[in-house]
């Protein structure tokens, strides 16, 4: 991912109304987390892996923060129980930044994670989990915060898929 367009997703996602960030480091989007990190209205938290992302997340959102969870796509499947009872039951809005792997450019490059990722969209659907995948910056800063009112309005995670542009 170019510089200016990490830049410009931090910045979306704090325009946003996000102000805390789980996160278990992945190469697709890492350029965010140095960003991140360094911005003192942003709050960072690293954990072991994803279930841990989704619950720490949620603690922060019920103490008044609004709370973003940043993975790769397979951590959907670890993070599976703690968005259904998070999501569906206690109704905790959430947004995931989630770096997909999974689409036809993948397939050439790395079939295993495409294979995992091709089934990472039917996985949130099953969840009832709203998800939009963003292949370019287009829209970038409308997306996001479209993404954010419907988690908060729905008072549920939300998944935006970051693939293409973002990847590269």
């Amino acid at each position: 991912m170019k510089d200016e367009l990490a830049k410009r997703l931090v910045k979306s996602l704090k325009d946003a109304g996000i102000n805390f960030v789980t996160y278990l480091p992945e190469t697709r989007l890492s350029q965010i987390i140095p960003l991140i990190r360094d911005d003192p209205e942003l709050e960072l938290i690293a954990v072991a892996n994803e279930s841990e992302a989704i619950t720490i997340a949620a603690g922060a959102t019920l103490g008044g923060k609004q709370a973003a969870v940043y993975m790769e796509n397979t951590g959907i499947y670890t993070a599976c129980y703690p968005l259904v009872t998070v999501g569906n039951q206690l109704g905790v809005p959430i947004l995931l930044v989630i770096a997909y792997l999974g689409g036809v450019p993948d397939w050439r490059n790395s079939f295993l994670y495409a294979t995992i990722g091709r089934h990472s969209i039917p996985v949130l659907n099953g969840l009832g989990l709203q998800n939009q995948v963003l292949e370019d910056g287009d829209k970038l800063e409308i997306r996001i915060k479209d993404a954010v009112r419907a988690a908060n309005s729905q008072r549920q995670p939300y998944a935006l898929l970051f693939a293409g542009e973002f990847s590269e």
